[in-house]
């Protein structure tokens, strides 16, 4: 038996409405499902991206930290997002520059390339294609 694929991502937000907001205009859609979890111990939104996978926004009903995220900190480093060539990679770039997100350029390495960049709560997000 194979390991399955990832479904969905979910990641802790400190203001649901401004990252809702955020994300949106990064994945060119709203969501599919903004509702309070039925055992009343978090807030979900989710954005369905292509490919079948999930991306949700959660909140914990005013018991988050607030911290800003740290990838140094145990826990998640950094979400990367699958573009099909360089040239999509550049092509994502200029939107992050026409959305008014700062981000690294694109960095080239033997394994592939990626643009780094930041949700609101200074989550690391990533577009990345393989090697050409």
């Amino acid at each position: 038996m194979g390991f399955p694929g990832l479904q969905h991502v979910a990641i802790t937000v400190s203001d649901l409405p401004r990252s809702i907001e955020w994300y949106t205009k990064l994945f060119g859609a709203g969501p599919v499902l903004d509702e309070d979890e039925e055992g009343g111990e978090f807030h979900h939104t989710v954005f369905a991206l292509d490919g079948g996978m999930l991306f949700g926004l959660h909140t914990h009903l005013g018991r988050e930290t607030r911290d800003r995220a740290d990838e140094r900190r145990t826990g998640l480093d950094h979400v990367g997002f699958a573009v099909g060539s360089p040239a999509e990679l550049a092509e994502w770039a200029r939107k992050l520059d026409e959305l008014g997100i700062r981000h690294g350029g694109v960095k080239k390495a033997h394994y592939g390339s990626g643009v780094s960049f930041r949700d609101p709560d200074n989550i690391p997000l990533e577009f990345f294609t393989g090697p050409e």
